[in-house]
């Protein structure tokens, strides 16, 4: 009876030829039942698809950003020469959670990295002249948090606790809704980093823009992010502060 069955399978295929982007001919199946047909279909797109994607050259021109569709070949932030530089291949293993959360983490630490280096600067720029703590506070940047009053930093820390909180709401699944081996995943409809602050309207409208926008960003927090660790590191390293490397 299987054999049967699968001679009556044959014989109700009927394959016509078309052409694809990639010089694939794809048989169009058809069957009596639908749901079989449909099947078969569905398997065959797939099995092109990614194939096709697997041999796609990364694309280093303008991209349209899509909330709902996010793959390594549309992320926004890759620049020539490199490309999209991504040398231990963790895109490549990251399914599309896992990349979403990968780009999350880069943009808010870029973030944080660009407010850093500033606040280095400033703060080494205004120590013994600022209002603030009786302008008590000085030396190098990395020593100022332990000079900071015990009140102070407690606002301090609430402050980023706040804008944390209101992060986590905006873009992540609450805990109770998800399960536990999925810890930090995010809303289906989040963008990384769009967490709908932008008190200047400076967001674009039109996807292209947004996508070099987004890139800026990126690559200033990059630049960001090295800075900062560099400062961490110099000054860690012999005790003056940044300003006055530059100074000296």
């Amino acid at each position: 009876r299987l054999f049967l069955a699968q001679q009556h399978l044959i014989t109700s295929i009927h394959q016509k030829r078309s052409y694809h982007s990639h010089n694939f001919i794809l048989p169009t199946i058809y069957t009596s039942p639908p749901t079989l047909y449909n099947m078969f279909k569905l398997a065959l797109i797939s099995a092109l698809a990614g194939s096709a994607a697997a041999f796609a050259p990364a694309q280093t021109g303008a991209r349209s950003t899509s909330l709902n569709s996010f793959s390594a070949e549309d992320l926004p932030g890759a620049l020539a020469p490199m490309g999209f530089f991504d040398p231990l291949g963790f895109a490549e293993k990251a399914d599309e959670a896992t990349l979403k959360r990968y780009r999350e983490a880069e943009v808010t630490h870029g973030r944080v990295a660009m407010l850093a280096v500033i606040g280095f600067l400033v703060g080494e720029k205004v120590e013994g002249s600022s209002f603030l703590f009786d302008a008590s506070i000085s030396g190098p940047a990395i020593t100022h948090p332990t000079q900071v009053p015990a009140g102070w930093a407690a606002i301090i820390i609430g402050a980023i606790g706040f804008a944390e909180l209101q992060r986590a709401k905006t873009g992540f699944v609450d805990p109770s809704e998800t399960s536990f081996d999925n810890p930090g995943e995010l809303n289906s409809d989040y963008y990384p980093g769009d967490i709908g602050f932008d008190p200047l309207g400076l967001k674009p409208d039109d996807a292209e823009e947004l996508d070099i926008m987004i890139t800026k960003e990126l690559q200033n927090g990059r630049l960001a992010m090295l800075a900062a660790a560099g400062f961490l590191a110099q000054e860690a390293v012999d005790g003056k502060g940044i300003l006055e490397h530059f100074s000296s």
